[in-house]
């Protein structure tokens, strides 16, 4: 109940400061970040098999599902990199180097399945799209000099996706209220126990164990002014001498 207390005493400044977070949030989300977008080709490991070794297609495709991170390792390695970075350097929102493109390539597959995704990130959707076909062709083309094999093919190519994946603006607003909420919180329990100020007899009475002597009611100024515009105010008596020590009233002067 006390706590409950607290809030509602600091609800004005727990309301200020999530209006506060909210609006920064806001700022942050729309105008600071940067947009980021993806784009997703798909390889497939698939050796073709001549008619007389068809028996052996179980274990060719079990083969092909290994092979898979072995390729993983090989797609991302400066062999490959290297000439994509060449390539797509000249693009908006180019990642700045191999590292960078590096940095911004994700390689996944399902478990046991042929095909495994080329997945680029950029600021610009079209550069995104770019680096991922780019990957997926050096890739294919080195493969085959590197290890003397010919079962990869481009299942899909990617193409420019304009939904930007981050940053993810209802999600960022959400926590921007949460956080402003609980922000307001905290600060509403730190100033409750930083603050000294006694307001209540009861804190006297009971925490303290004081004698309680009497209260003064707190009056407000406007009624304060009104109770002294009905005080009659008489006109009050000056005293006047003359130099020789006789003292009047300046009624009784006029009277003389």
């Amino acid at each position: 109940m006390q706590i409950i207390g607290i809030l509602w005493k600091h609800l004005k400044m727990i309301g200020v400061t999530t209006l506060v977070v909210f609006i920064a949030t806001i700022f942050i989300t729309f105008f600071v970040m940067t947009p980021k977008y993806e784009s997703t080709t798909e390889i497939l490991v698939n050796r073709k098999l001549s008619p007389e070794n068809q028996g052996a297609q179980l274990q060719q495709v079990q083969a092909d599902v290994q092979m898979i991170s072995t390729y993983k390792d090989i797609i991302t390695s400066p062999t490959v990199l290297t000439t994509v970075n060449k390539t797509v350097s000249d693009y908006p929102g180019y990642p700045g180097s191999m590292a960078g493109i590096k940095d911004a390539l994700k390689i996944s597959n399902e478990t046991n399945s042929q095909v495994f995704s080329v997945t680029a990130t950029a600021t610009d959707a079209k550069t995104a799209a770019a680096i991922a076909n780019e990957t997926a062709k050096v890739f294919k083309q080195k493969v085959v000099k590197m290890m003397s094999v010919n079962n990869v093919s481009i299942v899909s190519r990617a193409v420019p996706d304009y939904d930007a994946v981050s940053p993810r603006k209802a999600l960022n607003l959400l926590v921007g209220i949460v956080a402003g909420i609980l922000l307001g919180i905290m600060l509403a329990f730190i100033r409750e126990v930083t603050d000294r100020t006694v307001t209540t007899e009861a804190f006297l009475t009971d925490e303290l164990g004081l004698t309680s002597l009497g209260v003064i009611s707190e009056i407000d100024q406007v009624d304060v002014k009104k109770r002294i515009g009905h005080v009659h105010r008489p006109e009050s008596s000056v005293l006047i001498t003359d130099g020789k020590g006789d003292v009047e009233t300046r009624e009784r002067r006029r009277r003389v």
